[in-house]
């Protein structure tokens, strides 16, 4: 897992695939498919680690 951090996932919608690969990998359980496209369901709870933006297999998303 990656080190906490004080940045968030920002998905780019057009970019996404619907893949679910940063959904599978989301310990926090901060994230979800909505209508195919990856969606941040829990930003509350998400420790900014990089995960998700590691796991894309495409580069939809961002640590911003």
């Amino acid at each position: 897992m990656g080190e906490p951090s004080d940045k968030r996932p920002t998905i780019d919608a057009d970019e996404c695939t619907g893949c679910g690969l940063c959904v599978d990998v989301c310990e926090q359980e901060c994230l979800d498919l909505v209508d195919d496209i990856a969606s941040i369901v829990k930003l509350e709870d998400c420790i900014g680690c990089g995960d998700c933006a590691e796991e894309c297999p495409v580069e939809a998303i961002t640590m911003e």
